[in-house]
C-alpha cells in the first residue's frame, strides 16, 4: 500500500513540476495560436473588405467586389492557419525538447528543398499558375466558369487548385497548372441572349415594339430592377422563311442573374404574345424527331 502510495506520490510530483515549467508554457503558446487563428482571420476579413473596393481606376459590380473578397480571405485566411501551425508547432517541440537543436535541421531542409524541387515541377507550376490566377482576378470564388471542359461554379480556389461544382452537383477538382483557357461567364456583367420564331405573317414592327414593351416593364420590376442593367429588346431578325422569322433578343444584367432574367423574361413574352394574337412558328412534321415505335 505504502509502495503505491509513494509511485503516485513521485507521479504526482513530477505532473507539477512539469505544469510549472514546460507544460505552462505549452498552454500558453496553444491558447495563443487559438487567439491568433481566431482573430487573425477576424483581422485579414476587416482588412480585405476594406481594401477591395470599387474606384474609378476599377469599376467593379458589387458581386464581383464581394467575390473578390471572399477569394482572397480564403486564400490568406489559408496561409495564416499553415503559418499558425507551424510556429506553433516548432515553439511546443523546443519546449517539449529543450536540448535539441533544430538548426541542422534548417539548414539540411534547404537542401532537401532544392532538391526535392526538380522532382516536383508540376507542383510549382501549379503554385506559380494560382498566384497569376488569384492576382489577375481571372476568377473567384462564386463565378461561373468553363475550364479545360469543366464547367460549373467555383466553390474554392487554392495556390495549388481550384474546385468546381457543376449544374449535377459534381465536383472538380483542377490543378492550377492544367488552366489554360477560362471562360468566366459571371465577370462584370451577364448577358441576356435568345432568339425565338414566331409565324411568318406577324408584323415585326409590332413584334419588336412588344418585345420592347415588355423587357422595360420587367426592368422597371421592383423585384428584377436591381438585376437589369439594360433593358431586354429586340435586336435584330436573324433567319426568316415561308415557315418562321427568327428574331433575336438581348440585355444586359448583373453577373450570374441572366438565366433567371432570360426565364421571367419568356415567361412575359409568352403571355403577351397570347393577349396581342401573336403565334410563335410550327415545327414542319417533317423536321419533328420521330417517335419510337
Amino acid at each position: 500500500m505504502s509502495r503505491t502510495r509513494g509511485i503516485l506520490t513521485l507521479m504526482t510530483d513530477v505532473i507539477v513540476d512539469w505544469l510549472r515549467e514546460p507544460g505552462a508554457t505549452i498552454l500558453i503558446i496553444l491558447v495563443i495560436g487559438w487567439l491568433g487563428r481566431h482573430f487573425g482571420g477576424m483581422v485579414i476579413t476587416r482588412i480585405i473588405r476594406r481594401l477591395i473596393r470599387a474606384n474609378h481606376f476599377n469599376e467593379l459590380s458589387r458581386d464581383d467586389v464581394r467575390k473578390r473578397q471572399d477569394t482572397l480571405i480564403s486564400l490568406f485566411a489559408v496561409m495564416w492557419q499553415a503559418l499558425l501551425v507551424i510556429v506553433v508547432s516548432f515553439l511546443v517541440f523546443e519546449q517539449i525538447f529543450p536540448n535539441i537543436d533544430l538548426t541542422p535541421l534548417f539548414a539540411s531542409s534547404a537542401i532537401i528543398g532544392i532538391a526535392l524541387g526538380f522532382g516536383a515541377q508540376s507542383i510549382i507550376k501549379d503554385f506559380l499558375s494560382g498566384v497569376f490566377i488569384i492576382t489577375e482576378n481571372q476568377y473567384r470564388v462564386g463565378d461561373v466558369v468553363d475550364i479545360e471542359g469543366a464547367a460549373g461554379t467555383v466553390e474554392r480556389i487554392t495556390i495549388r487548385s481550384t474546385t468546381l461544382r457543376d449544374a449535377d452537383g459534381n465536383v472538380h477538382f483542377l490543378p492550377n497548372g492544367n488552366v489554360m483557357h477560362v471562360i468566366n461567364k459571371t465577370m462584370g456583367f451577364s448577358r441576356v441572349n435568345f432568339s425565338l420564331a414566331v409565324d411568318p405573317d406577324t408584323s415585326v414592327d409590332h413584334l419588336s415594339d412588344l418585345i420592347n414593351e415588355v423587357g422595360e416593364q420587367l426592368a422597371n420590376d421592383e423585384k428584377w430592377r436591381d438585376k437589369i442593367l439594360e433593358a431586354p429588346h429586340f435586336l435584330n431578325i436573324g433567319t426568316f422563311s415561308d415557315v418562321a422569322i427568327e428574331v433575336n433578343i438581348t440585355g444586359k444584367t448583373q453577373p450570374s442573374a441572366q438565366w433567371s432574367v432570360t426565364g421571367e423574361l419568356r415567361r412575359r413574352l409568352l403571355k403577351a404574345f397570347a393577349k396581342n394574337k401573336i403565334e410563335l412558328a410550327h415545327v414542319p412534321q417533317s423536321l419533328a424527331a420521330p417517335t419510337k415505335r
